[in-house]
């Protein structure tokens, strides 16, 4: 946009050129000069006005050209960006390598990816805000694939196209009450509470757990949530998966996830306890194994609890805690296989070696089927620090064992990624 105004101020002062030049014959009189050099036996004394006319004149019409430029560069400003909009953005190289354990797997590969985010937040009243995420990337194969625990946080699926990747508006009623309306929001954005503080490389470990309780899936979406000055919150949303003209919102042709969140936080920690009732075969999940879904009538109710704490300092030997569990009921299912089950926990020290760099481990069992025989692991570990200001590195390893919910159906893989902010 800066650029933009540039290049009009500068048709506008090209403008000014012969005006200016115009007046340049005034300023000096050479009618006046070749009378002073063709006669040398008139005295004459010579001063700053000898060779002018209408000096005062012509300087007034210059001031007035270059004040008329600084009128026009306002109005350029006040046609411009809106001043209550406030963009910020991240790019993300990413360099991953995977390896399955089972000779009968094909999906061992080195890949390089990027993302590319836009943040706009619009504030209309200074209250409210209306947010939209512009998104675009290349990822694809195990940097995009759930089944494994491989999906990346920074991970998309877009084939380099440009798309409006979450959009909706929040505005306050009163002192504690917020409310959210978009047509493409997840349930997270919506809670009163933060589940989790672990800063996860892998998406299965967001949110305490990215499974049953938490998972969530870009929809249209309403929510509300009450926070307390004591630091009491209760939230409640539903998002609904409408697919155009075939499934409605919050309708029985559309899956539908409606999360109640009750918290309580402090500044070193937090507790918090949610129910998540999924309709008509909502299964978007990062953290479970193959057979965790629902096999009765496509709906289940989760329960998720989520804590965590922080010490005082950092740069101590003492990590962030972040403690996840969360237990699925499906509806309808044989009594042998109707409930799941899975935790987490994740670890953070931070200024460890320089500022602003950070140690992450996180550990866990995905969502598991009672009916399992396995005992399905999952993990990772990363260092995180500060090139500069603006630019982050992070190396880091993930795997699991019996990941899939299978014996043998282990995974191990190597990430290095950069993100550049802006």
């Amino acid at each position: 946009m800066k650029l933009f105004q540039q290049m009009l101020v500068a048709g506008a002062s090209l403008s000014l050129i012969a005006p200016i030049a115009a007046q340049a014959s005034n300023v000096v009189n050479l009618e006046e000069l070749d009378t002073f050099t063709s006669s040398q036996t008139k005295s004459s004394r010579l001063d700053s006005n000898s060779f002018t006319n209408e000096v005062n004149e012509n300087t007034v019409n210059l001031n007035n050209n270059v004040d008329d430029l600084v009128i026009n560069q306002d109005q350029f400003e006040a046609g411009g960006f809106s001043d209550t909009t406030v963009m910020d953005g991240k790019a993300v190289f990413t360099l991953m390598g995977t390896d399955h354990h089972l000779s009968t797997t094909a999906d061992d590969s080195v890949t390089a990816a990027y993302t590319l985010t836009l943040n706009l937040n619009t504030s209309f009243t200074g209250d409210d805000n209306l947010y939209t995420r512009i998104k675009t990337g290349n990822h694809s194969g195990n940097s995009v694939t759930k089944t494994y625990g491989t999906y990346l946080s920074s991970g998309n699926n877009y084939s380099d196209a440009l798309k409006v990747d979450k959009i909706w508006y929040e505005f306050p009623v009163g002192e504690n009450n917020t409310f959210w309306v978009g047509p493409r929001i997840e349930n997270y954005y919506m809670h009163g509470t933060t589940p989790s503080i672990y800063k996860p490389v892998t998406k299965q470990f967001t949110l305490g757990g990215n499974g049953e309780a938490y998972g969530a899936s870009t929809n249209s979406g309403i929510g509300w949530a009450y926070k307390a000055d004591n630091g009491l919150a209760v939230s409640s949303n539903v998002v609904s998966q409408q697919n155009g003209t075939s499934n409605g919102f919050i309708t029985s042709e559309s899956a539908t996830s409606w999360a109640t969140q009750v918290g309580y936080t402090t500044d070193q920690w937090s507790v918090s306890a949610i129910v998540n009732q999924k309709t008509n075969g909502w299964s978007d999940t990062y953290y479970h194994t193959a057979s965790h879904g629902p096999s009765g009538n496509d709906s289940f109710s989760a329960i998720g609890l989520r804590s965590w704490w922080r010490p005082a300092d950092t740069g101590t030997k003492v990590p962030e805690i972040s403690l996840g569990y969360d237990t699925t009921r499906y509806d309808g299912s044989p009594a042998s296989t109707d409930n799941s089950t899975a935790y987490f926990v994740g670890l953070t020290w931070q200024d460890m070696f320089q500022a602003d760099d950070r140690i992450g481990l996180a550990f866990g069992q995905p969502t598991t089927n009672e009916a399992e025989t396995v005992n399905p692991f999952a993990y990772e570990i990363y260092y995180s620090f500060k090139a500069n200001e603006s630019v982050t590195i992070t190396p880091a390893v993930f795997g699991g064992s019996d990941r899939n919910g299978t014996s043998g159906q282990d995974i191990f893989g190597a990430i290095l990624q950069t993100e550049f902010k802006f």
